[in-house]
């Protein structure tokens, strides 16, 4: 798989210092989740803060073992989710498994919000990476559910 230097940049930055990587007490909620297509593994943990509609991303926290796209994946995802409302969390969710799966290339298609999750782009060229860019966002919201 081929990926614009730019955004192959993002995505090995992630890769090699992930953000927020490491288990962590307390949580209130953890999950395990396998891609069997390609055998990444995630163990994520989510902390909440407030209850109920006002519940908050107050800490994500991970273990995770597979490819670089799944690992970066996962490292910017924690970025984007941890300070926002449970909904807002989900919402990023669909956006981004649309984006993925819509096959978006051009830089446009990915609104400036989304930071480095733009880098991952390309990646919906290649529907059998799909799965390891969505791993933690899969995880992420069977644990918010």
């Amino acid at each position: 798989m081929r990926l614009t230097a730019e955004n192959q940049a993002v995505i090995l930055a992630h890769y090699r210092a992930p953000h927020r990587i490491g288990l962590r007490e307390p949580y209130d909620i953890e999950v395990r989740h396998f891609n069997p297509t390609c055998g990444d593994e995630l163990t994520l943990r989510v902390s909440l803060t407030e209850s109920g509609a006002d519940a908050v991303v107050g800490d994500l926290s991970y273990d995770v073992q597979g490819c670089s796209i799944s690992q970066a994946s996962v490292s910017v995802m924690s970025d984007l989710v941890v300070g926002r409302p449970v909904a807002e969390a989900d919402s990023l969710h669909t956006e981004i498994a649309a984006l993925l799966r819509g096959r978006a290339t051009e830089a446009d298609a990915w609104p400036e919000y989304l930071a480095d999750a733009s880098a991952f782009r390309e990646v919906s060229r290649h529907p059998a990476r799909v799965k390891c860019a969505l791993l933690g966002w899969t995880a992420l919201r069977k644990a918010l559910s």
